[in-house]
């Protein structure tokens, strides 16, 4: 299972807060929702390696919570 402490100091939350969807992206990552967890790292700005990186994450993690 993924959580905060995965992403710890990362800018991914850094940029998410900035834009006030952290919560909404712990919700998508909770729900295995990867489409809107990449959306809303699209809306934060984040860069693609980086989003690919979250989401391989989210795979990886996937089935383990």
């Amino acid at each position: 299972m993924m959580n905060e402490d995965d992403f710890e100091g990362t800018l991914v939350l850094e940029q998410l807060a900035e834009i006030g969807r952290l919560e909404d992206f712990f919700q998508a990552i909770d729900a295995d929702d990867t489409a809107r967890a990449t959306s809303l790292m699209m809306r934060a700005r984040i860069d693609g390696p980086t989003i690919a990186k979250v989401v391989r994450k989210m795979n990886e993690a996937d089935g383990e919570h």
